[in-house]
């Protein structure tokens, strides 16, 4: 059995929601899992589960300005502070599962999110698995990109692009409830948020040489979001030598959320308790 938790902390931008899935007996491992542009960690519940039905202590927590913490709507503010509020949860969950490895477990945005944060700094986990990697971004035109800092700055709230629901999974009940959803943000993300994004993308690609922790990579070959080739860019210039890429033909973005999940998620837990000690 799963047992659910909810809490929250005062980080960087404000008040940082988080929920987490436990497992009933002695944790194996903690996970956090770090969630997408304009959605909440509530969309991971059946990954949570998931994982915590494997083992896994699970946390996730509310971008600012997504789901349930604090700020504008889909405004993460900065990709530094995103990355601070993750590394403070991951301290939290290893504060209450003392002594057991810990990995970062994202999405799109999140992955990008969590790839600044261990290439930052030395970052004390076991792994980290990033699902859609958004580091080849094709959305925006050459004006929109060379104009994003400046209405960062002048007019951070300023509407920009508009995502297309469609292209998140091909199951169609995941893109209705997605659709559906309030605490899911469908408008025109934010000017700051898309630079902070575009920054981001910059910054990690150029760093690439500091991935050193065992890295999961998992994207879907017809992603038209977060383009396949951002795997590609890992897998030639991580400094990792315990990097593993799984590409899945035919799948769109969200990988957690395609017909073929448990296949996905299957590949994922394998991946973690091959990086837990013997």
């Amino acid at each position: 059995m799963t047992r659910t938790e909810t809490g929250e902390f005062e980080g960087r931008g404000g008040t940082v929601f988080w929920r987490a899935w436990l497992p009933d007996e002695q944790a194996r491992g903690v996970v956090v899992l770090v969630h997408g542009v304009a959605e909440h960690s509530g969309r991971y519940e059946h990954v949570g589960k998931w994982l915590a039905d494997n083992g896994f202590a699970v946390y996730a927590p509310d971008h600012i300005g997504h789901g349930r913490s604090a700020g504008a709507k889909a405004n993460i503010d900065s990709v530094d502070g995103a990355a601070d509020n993750v590394a403070t949860l991951l301290r939290t969950a290893s504060a209450a599962h003392p002594d057991v490895p810990k990995f970062l477990v994202a999405h799109s945005m999140g992955s990008l999110i969590t790839l600044y944060l261990a290439t930052r700094a030395p970052l004390d986990v076991a792994g980290i698995a990033v699902s859609a990697p958004p580091l080849v971004i094709s959305a925006g035109n050459p004006l929109q990109r060379l104009l994003a800092p400046v209405l960062s700055r002048l007019t951070p709230g300023l509407g920009v692009l508009q995502l297309d629901s469609s292209a998140i999974s091909r199951d169609p009940e995941v893109v209705r409830a997605y659709d559906e959803d309030p605490l899911v943000f469908r408008g025109k993300l934010p000017a700051r948020t898309g630079a902070e994004i575009l920054r981001a993308t910059e910054i990690v690609s150029h760093r690439l040489d500091r991935l050193t922790v065992p890295t999961l990579v998992l994207h879907g070959t017809a992603d038209a979001l977060a383009a396949p080739d951002s795997a590609d860019l890992i897998e030639q210039h991580a400094a990792t030598p315990d990097l593993t890429v799984n590409r899945y033909p035919g799948l769109y973005h969200e990988v957690f959320n395609e017909p073929e999940q448990e296949t996905v998620l299957t590949d994922l837990t394998t991946w973690l308790h091959q990086h837990l000690p013997a």
